[in-house]
């Protein structure tokens, strides 16, 4: 990854697709000199909330899967488990906001698969690398990793940041992709119903 040029990092940014929504998000500008790391050792370099939260969302989803095979009578089981893993999400969603840095704090515009588009009161310039803190409040889940200023844009009286992630684990970019897609099922639902009420 790091032997693509400039426009090609946009190219893979713009391949996902990306909702207009607010999650919170640390980003910490990285030293010229930082070496980032593969992609198969960024679990090393996470914080341990993150990694602790990564090996719960893996186990959940292969607890849950076998249960789903199992006739209607597992229903009460199927949904007091699913209540469990609720009140575990909603525990690891307050660890993982402890993590969060005041100071280093921004909102995204928009987010997806491929990157995110931060707001910011100041400017940055291209190429500039960085580490990311994703916190995907809907989800009850946060996700770390490595990102690249793609694009600064004016808007109005702030700047639209895009980041590339230049380095991200597969099952963190798929939970993004899900989200995503979630947050634009929801919308859509709204404005359905926001139509009918009409």
């Amino acid at each position: 990854m790091e032997l693509l040029s400039l426009e090609q990092k946009r190219q893979q940014f713009d391949e996902f697709f990306r909702i207009k929504h607010a999650i919170k998000v640390n980003m910490r500008p990285l030293e010229p000199a930082f070496e980032l790391p593969d992609t198969h050792q960024l679990t090393e370099h996470m914080p341990y909330a993150f990694r602790i939260a990564s090996e719960m969302s893996a186990l959940e989803v292969a607890a849950l899967r076998p249960l789903r095979n199992l006739s209607e009578h597992a229903a009460d089981l199927v949904a007091f488990l699913n209540h469990q893993s609720r009140k575990i999400d909603l525990m690891m969603s307050y660890i993982l906001h402890e993590q969060m840095t005041q100071d280093e704090q921004f909102v995204s515009h928009a987010f997806g698969g491929g990157g995110l588009i931060l707001c910011s009161n100041e400017p940055m310039e291209l190429e500039v690398r960085c580490e990311l803190r994703l916190f995907l409040e809907e989800e009850a889940a946060a996700v770390f990793c490595f990102g690249e200023v793609i694009a600064c844009e004016n808007v109005g009286d702030q700047y639209h940041i895009s980041l590339f992630f230049n380095r991200l684990r597969e099952e963190d970019q798929e939970l993004l992709v899900r989200a995503s897609l979630h947050l634009q099922t929801q919308q859509l639902r709204k404005r359905a119903q926001k139509r009918s009420e009409e």
